[in-house]
């Protein structure tokens, strides 16, 4: 099989596994280091249960680590430069932008996720700004 056609595959592997908005927002919070499932739950407006089966999910792609402290579990990422790897990708959607608005939304999430500040920061603006 020709390396093109490998490579190709395991990248198609890598885009399905991220390919879910929660699970594309839960790497860019494991952006800044370690945290628990209920913190992630708590940033992401998500259940637990769903955040557990996501990080399942991302663990057994070996694209986060899970380390376990009494009955807390704590998950990083393997690379962190996949978080930045996202960042990049969004100049895709800005070169695809459909209006004025979306790509105001684009350049706030670049913002938030280069910083890798946190959802509890986009929470406590989006209270101030009314949106």
């Amino acid at each position: 099989m020709p390396s093109r056609h490998i490579v190709a595959k395991n990248l198609a592997d890598i885009f399905k596994v991220i390919a879910h908005p929660d699970r594309i927002r839960l790497i860019e919070e494991l952006r800044g280091g370690e945290r628990d499932v209920n913190s992630l739950a708590k940033l992401l407006g998500v259940a637990g249960p769903r955040v557990s089966q996501h990080l399942a999910l991302l663990r057994a792609h070996s694209i986060v680590e899970e380390r376990r402290d009494g009955r807390t579990h704590y998950y990083r990422l393997t690379q962190p430069e996949i978080a930045q790897w996202i960042v990049e990708g969004l100049a895709f959607l800005e070169g695809r932008r459909a209006d004025e608005s979306t790509s105001e939304q684009i350049a706030a999430v670049r913002r938030l996720w280069a910083s890798g500040e946190s959802r509890d920061r986009e929470a406590a603006t989006s209270t101030r700004s009314g949106g």
